[in-house]
């Protein structure tokens, strides 16, 4: 059963300022104008060689445990994939608002695609911090910044959202009413949604239109990463990672990590 809410989506803004206040009152912000249209072209096209690469060499599945139905696309480890994707994970539009919901250092816990194709189903109704022992901490655990490599609309699969249930503090059940609404943005629209939010991917219901999303993971240090960077990230990328990025996939560390008591790098 799917009820519509009457609680609005944050307006698309340029402000960060805003962005944050949009995340804290809504769970989410949407923000236009991060990239340039030379870093979405180069993003864009990148993440679709990849996924075709992926069925190419078979290794499109398994899906994610939450997708489902044949029209759903997951690409993996696309921080491998190319250089325009670190540019994506440490901009520092997405850093500033990571440090203002998790604090820093953080972890990248994942980086990976999306692809909601036509016909595709939708996806369960979940929280990102599932993983997180009941009842939750005041806090966010982990923060999402989701990159809309196709225009987003309620017809082509549209991530969907409930407004404001990061303030229940706690994962949806089977007995939930679906409350979900549909993020309708543009192509290139940054979307950053904390850990808490009830969320899901929608059921794409074109004929012919496919549409790519994104999604950096970000948790607080304390967290095993999703992906494992030290067995999956290709070498060469580490010899030129800033110090943000080395933070982010754990190669340079305070406290937790650590070999020989002292930072990996």
């Amino acid at each position: 059963m799917i009820r519509q809410m009457t609680t609005p989506l944050p307006r698309i803004t340029n402000d960060l300022a805003q962005a944050e206040c949009d995340i804290a009152e809504y769970g989410l912000c949407l923000v236009e104008g991060v990239l340039t249209p030379g870093q979405l072209d180069r993003a864009r096209t990148a993440l679709y060689r990849a996924a075709a690469d992926d069925v190419e060499q078979g290794r499109e599945q398994p899906r994610f445990a939450l997708d489902y139905g044949d029209g759903n696309q997951r690409v993996w480890n696309v921080l491998n994939r190319d250089r325009v994707f670190i540019e994506l994970v440490e901009h520092p539009s997405a850093l500033k608002l990571i440090r203002a919901v998790i604090g820093w250092p953080a972890l990248l816990g994942n980086l990976s695609a999306n692809i909601v194709g036509p016909g595709g189903d939708a996806s369960l109704l979940h929280a990102d911090q599932i993983f997180v022992p009941e009842p939750w901490p005041a806090a966010p655990q982990g923060v999402n910044v989701a990159w809309c490599l196709d225009e987003f609309t309620a017809s082509n699969g549209a991530t969907r959202v409930v407004p404001g249930s990061h303030r229940r503090g706690r994962n949806p059940t089977p007995d939930d009413v679906d409350e979900s609404i549909a993020v309708e943005a543009p192509l290139g629209t940054m979307m950053v949604f904390e850990s808490r939010v009830w969320h899901r991917t929608g059921q794409n219901l074109t004929a012919s239109r496919h549409r790519a999303g994104l999604f950096g993971w970000y948790t607080r240090p304390i967290y095993r990463t999703q992906e494992n960077w030290f067995l999956a990230l290709d070498p060469k990328l580490r010899e030129t990672a800033s110090d943000a990025l080395l933070q982010l996939l754990a190669y340079k560390t305070e406290g937790l990590g650590l070999v020989y008591g002292r930072s990996p790098m």
